[in-house]
């Protein structure tokens, strides 16, 4: 009797990248999501099973609301064993060429290449067999062609959002690449509450709930 090899596989997550897909579907509650649920889905045809998850993102603390749903689902993933590396945000100025008028834009720095390192380090120390990149940004491509080089025989599979296309650059260097499907989500939802070792219960935030009739994955039948 033959028995397939299982792989190490390691999920590294452009957070902002998947957030913004999954905000563009309209369905907040797919927001709630357990990226070790979703990282055992799209690893299985791989053979691969899930040994860590590094989710990138950064927080936005000047709208409050938003950063109390942030700062619960970071807790929320981090119960379930995800580790979470941070970058920071900035505000640039912005201007209109038509009116005139000059804004302060958020934005997020550091997630590319806290993508990017934690998937080298991942790899160059051997924690991992097979590597899966959550993103569709084109500027992972440099990610892919140094991994080519130096670390050959982990391959790369690129995981992307739903509703993005996958950019060329990332098809030509990626092992395989694997649209993220809605279904794909709501199959990875987490439940309305999480139990960390220590702590408090963390609680889905309101504005995340699902639909009346929907019934979690856990209890369908």
């Amino acid at each position: 009797m033959s028995i397939t090899r299982r792989y190490r596989g390691g999920l590294f997550v452009d957070g902002f990248n998947l957030y913004h897909a999954i905000d563009d579907i309209g369905k907040p509650y797919l927001k709630w999501l357990s990226l070790q649920r979703l990282g055992k889905r799209l690893m299985a045809p791989f053979h691969a099973d899930v040994t860590e998850v590094t989710f990138c993102t950064a927080l936005f603390k000047k709208d409050f609301s938003k950063l109390k749903r942030h700062e619960a689902y970071i807790a929320a993933l981090e119960a379930e064993g995800v580790s979470v590396v941070k970058g920071h945000t900035t505000h640039e100025d912005m201007d209109c060429n038509a009116c005139g008028h000059v804004w302060k834009q958020p934005r997020e720095k550091e997630t590319d290449i806290n993508v990017a390192l934690s998937l080298f380090s991942a790899a160059i120390h051997q924690r991992i067999d097979i590597a899966f990149l959550v993103t569709a940004d084109t500027d992972q491509a440099s990610t892919l062609r140094f991994m080519h080089t130096h670390c050959p025989n982990v391959p790369v599979v690129v995981l992307t959002p739903p509703g993005r296309p996958t950019p060329a650059h990332l098809q030509d260097l990626a092992h395989r690449c694997v649209r993220i499907s809605e279904n794909d989500l709501d199959l990875a939802v987490m439940p309305g509450q999480v139990k960390p070792l220590t702590g408090r219960l963390i609680v889905r935030p309101p504005s995340y709930s699902p639909p009346l009739g929907w019934m979690h994955p856990d209890d369908r039948p």
